[in-house]
């Protein structure tokens, strides 16, 4: 390998975690637009196990309908909260690559006060569009998950 190689694949390395944190924080920030700009513009593959499998727009149309929700007085029922970590990420060719995250991940439910906590893998296929890299196809799988409610002497300010 060349040094022109190891920069260009240390570079790749770099900015596919910087697209896979943006994605992260879209998610957490409410933002369906930003959301959907991760992912390549045609041809995505979407599977989040019990969320469903579905294409890059399916997955924003659930965003909005899930995230966005609020209650009568226009707060947000569900908040969440997303910490991806230790990603692997290999270049596997010419504007490819694969990616492997661990997700820890929070959320509460304020419409049935409850609050999730989880763990899973998120494994990620990665391509250049248009000198960008976008995710292609991603998978979810859940590790382990607990569900517990929020005691009603608990305040949750938004």
């Amino acid at each position: 390998m060349s040094t022109d190689d190891f920069t260009s694949t240390a570079d790749a390395v770099e900015r596919i975690k910087a697209l896979k944190y943006s994605y992260f924080r879209a998610c957490d920030g409410k933002n369906p637009d930003g959301f959907r700009a991760t992912f390549v513009h045609s041809g995505s593959e979407v599977d989040y196990g019990p969320l469903g499998s579905t294409d890059a727009d399916g997955m924003c149309d659930l965003f909005r309908r899930i995230a966005l929700a609020t209650d009568d007085e226009g707060n947000y029922t569900v908040l969440d909260m997303h910490h991806g970590m230790h990603p692997v990420i290999t270049v596997t060719g010419p504007g490819r690559a694969s990616g492997q995250w661990t997700l820890r991940f929070r959320s509460l439910n304020l419409s049935d006060r409850s609050e999730t906590i989880l763990s899973g893998e998120y494994d990620d296929v990665y391509v250049l569009e248009n000198d960008r890299w976008k995710i292609q196809r991603t998978s979810f799988r859940t590790l382990w998950r607990m569900t517990r409610p929020i005691p009603d002497d608990v305040i949750v300010e938004q």
